[in-house]
C-alpha cells in the first residue's frame, strides 16, 4: 500500500513522473485558488504561510520509492508537491535527503530523474524556507498574478499572507540564491472566468505587471499553461493554445531576455 508517492504518470512539463506527498493524506495549503485541480481548500486545512508540521519520513518512505523506482529506469523526475503547500513541513529536506540517496544507488538507462519541488512561493518570503527549497535541482515556483486585486480573485491566499509584491520580491531572492546548476521555473497559469461580475487573472493590467516581474526575477524558465482538471470553481475554464501563443509572444517581447526561455503547455 502506497503512503507517500503517486504515479510515474506523464507530466507536461516534467516528462515521467514519480510523484512524493510530504503532508497528510489531506490537503493543506496556505491558498484556495480558484482553479485548483485537487478541489477547494477545507477552512479548517487553510492555513497561514507561518504555519508549520512535522512530519519526517518513516522507514517505509525509503522502501516505497525503492519498490517503484526500480521499474521505472527511464523516469524525469522525483517531484515533491501534491496536497497542498509542500514547504509547511518542517521536515521537508529529511524526505529530500532520502529520495537523493534512493537515486544515487539505483541504475538509470539515460540521465538520472531530477529532484524537483513544486511550491506556490507562499512562504518564501521566510529565509529559513529559501534556504530547504534552493536544495532542489528544479524548483517549480507559482506566481500567476502580479497585482494585489488579482492575487485575491485568483489565489484567495489565507487573510495573514503577505502580498503579492513580497512574493515577486522572495522570488528574485531565491533566484539570486540558488547554487549553481540548480533551476528555477516559473509557472504561471492563466484562465478565464464564465462569470461576467468575476475578472480572471486573463487580463491586460495583470500579464503587463507579470511580464515585469518575471524581467524582474530572471527565471530560467517561464511555464505558461491552463487547466487541464476540472477546477475548483465551477466559472473557471482554460484559455486556448492560440491565447497562451499570444502571452507567451508579449512576455518574449517585453521581458527581453535570450537567457530565459518561455513556453506554454
Amino acid at each position: 500500500m502506497r503512503q507517500y508517492t503517486y504515479g510515474p504518470f506523464q507530466s507536461r512539463r516534467l516528462g515521467l513522473s514519480l510523484g512524493v506527498n510530504v503532508l497528510l493524506n489531506y490537503k493543506l495549503c496556505t491558498f484556495n485558488c480558484v482553479y485548483c485541480e485537487i478541489g477547494l481548500t477545507d477552512q479548517e486545512n487553510f492555513v497561514s504561510p507561518e504555519f508549520r508540521i512535522k512530519l519526517p519520513p518513516s522507514p517505509h518512505f525509503r522502501k516505497e520509492l525503492i519498490s517503484i523506482l526500480k521499474y521505472v529506469p527511464h523516469l524525469n523526475s522525483i517531484t515533491f508537491g501534491y496536497n497542498g503547500e509542500p514547504t509547511l513541513n518542517e521536515n521537508l529536506l529529511d524526505f529530500l535527503e532520502v529520495a537523493s540517496d534512493v537515486r544515487e544507488r539505483l541504475n538509470w538507462t539515460n540521465k538520472r530523474p531530477i529532484l524537483t519541488l513544486f511550491t506556490n512561493s507562499s512562504t518564501l518570503y521566510f529565509k529559513d524556507i529559501r534556504e530547504k527549497v534552493r536544495e532542489f535541482e528544479l524548483v517549480l515556483a507559482k506566481l500567476d498574478v502580479a497585482t494585489n486585486d488579482d492575487f485575491k480573485r485568483t489565489n484567495r491566499p489565507h487573510s495573514k499572507s503577505t502580498n503579492i509584491e513580497i512574493i515577486i520580491e522572495s522570488l528574485t531572492k531565491l533566484r539570486q540564491e540558488m547554487p549553481r546548476g540548480h533551476k528555477l521555473a516559473i509557472q504561471s497559469l492563466i484562465y478565464n472566468s464564465y462569470r461576467e461580475d468575476f475578472i480572471p487573472n486573463n487580463n491586460t493590467i495583470n500579464l503587463n505587471k507579470l511580464a515585469q516581474a518575471l524581467k524582474m526575477i530572471r527565471p530560467d524558465f517561464i511555464q505558461i499553461y491552463s487547466t487541464a482538471r476540472i477546477p475548483a470553481e465551477y466559472f473557471v475554464y482554460s484559455i486556448d493554445d492560440e491565447r497562451k501563443r499570444e502571452i507567451v509572444k508579449e512576455l518574449k517581447l517585453k521581458i527581453n531576455d535570450d537567457d530565459i526561455k518561455i513556453n506554454y503547455y
